[in-house]
């Protein structure tokens, strides 16, 4: 395997040493950062931005994450940041309502997801870290390379807003999203899945008498979703993979139109979409890695197993990654060893229920989507999603995998 280790030279500011270096300072990463810091481990958690805004980041918080929360003994106070609440996963179709998920039914301590702006997410997460004294945090830290030593990663170079700096530890983790830059350093190859779909994001006003439910729309060989963002609905339009172009091509007129047939509550303020910069277009994605980790180095989350954006499962599989690796490894860390299989064993904890949801998602986009975005009549639910849908046992199958996962990770 060839790695890309970089050769060439830097005046390095400063070297820094640090137990454990997560770079990443999104869902999973802050998270991991959190509960190392709570075990004493020295940790230092560069992100590459100087804040933690950015248009249309997931922000669902689903049970399972509230309740590692309620177990950090956090999740009343995450609450009283403004939210919303989604308990059933509702689509509105030409021939009536589908009920794809009922949390509700779930009889949970949390039995709901709130949407909440994953920036207020993240700086949450972080100011309860920056609590513990072993615990560091750099913005606009952009990490361009791997160190590694005799076969082993030690840590990262990364540049910052005045120069190089160096950051040697003994676990390095990459926590740095779909476009993970560290596997791409680390020379790990993802296997693809096929996804038939993008999703274009963008904006529309919010009406006092519209209501507060976020729901789904799929008709005529369309689909949207509108989330409830207090101010304005968020919505994300469901293409096919690939068709941002043609659609591009037909002009703004053309997707006001079809916006405003498939979502009549929007028909009165489809033309506040002015200019195609309103618009930010979501290449879809899912791939995972064979293997999460080499001597030194953990790849977590989207880095690892980048997700679908169907169920808006991914922030709630990186933040469980992270509890199982603080689990495992914090200890671990503290007492200044980390054995390869000791990585080995959080990819072995996690890789299942991944790939689990994974195939969930991918289900879901062959037998509803698919079938929505290619056809102009009226959508036609497969007889085993129908069954799915109205058997009392098995209908909860679908809200509990979005809800919790097959088995669900608990703080140690």
């Amino acid at each position: 395997m060839q790695h890309e280790i970089a050769t060439q030279k830097h005046e390095i500011k400063q070297v820094e040493q640090t137990t454990c270096c997560i770079v990443g300072g999104g869902p999973g990463g802050a998270m991991l950062a959190l509960l190392l810091a709570r075990k004493g481990v020295a940790v230092t958690l560069l992100e590459a931005h100087m804040d933690f805004e950015r248009e249309f980041r997931g922000d669902s918080i689903h049970p399972s994450v509230l309740n590692i929360l309620d177990e950090l003994g956090l999740v009343d106070r995450l609450l009283q940041l403004q939210h919303t609440e989604v308990r059933k996963f509702r689509f509105q179709t030409v021939g009536g309502e589908m009920t794809l998920a009922n949390i509700d039914e779930l009889k949970l301590k949390y039995p709901f997801i709130a949407l909440l702006p994953q920036s207020k997410f993240l700086e949450f997460v972080t100011t309860e870290a920056k609590s513990y004294p072993g615990f560091h945090l750099v913005m606009g830290a952009q990490v361009d390379e791997l160190i590694e030593e005799n076969g082993k990663v030690c840590g990262v170079r990364y540049r910052g807003a005045d120069g190089w700096y160096e950051v040697r530890a003994i676990l390095t983790v990459g926590a740095d999203g779909r476009f993970s830059r560290l596997r791409r350093l680390a020379g790990f190859e993802p296997v693809a899945s096929s996804v038939p779909m993008d999703v274009l994001w963008f904006r529309l006003p919010q009406h006092l008498s519209d209501g507060q439910e976020s729901g789904g729309h799929i008709g005529n060989g369309h689909i949207a979703i509108m989330l409830n963002r207090f101010e304005y609905w968020q919505i994300g339009y469901v293409i096919p993979k690939g068709g941002y172009q043609e659609i591009r091509a037909a002009g703004l007129p053309a997707l006001r139109q079809t916006i405003a047939e498939l979502l009549p509550l929007m028909a009165d303020r489809v033309d506040y979409l002015q200019e195609w910069k309103q618009i930010s277009v979501l290449s879809v994605e899912s791939n995972r890695l064979l293997q999460w980790y080499r001597p030194g180095l953990l790849l977590i989350g989207d880095a690892a197993h980048t997700m679908s954006p169907v169920a808006g499962v991914g922030i709630n599989y990186a933040i469980q990654d992270a509890v199982v690796a603080a689990n495992i490894l914090g200890d671990k860390l503290k007492h200044g060893s980390v054995q390869l299989k000791d990585l080995a064993r959080v990819q072995r904890q996690r890789e299942l229920p991944t790939r689990i949801i994974q195939a969930f998602q991918s289900f879901l986009q062959n037998t509803i989507l698919t079938n929505a975005l290619s056809s102009d009549k009226l959508l036609t639910i497969p007889p085993l999603v129908r069954l799915m849908l109205s058997t009392p046992v098995i209908r909860t199958v679908p809200a509990r995998l979005m809800a919790l996962g097959p088995w669900p990770a608990h703080v140690k």
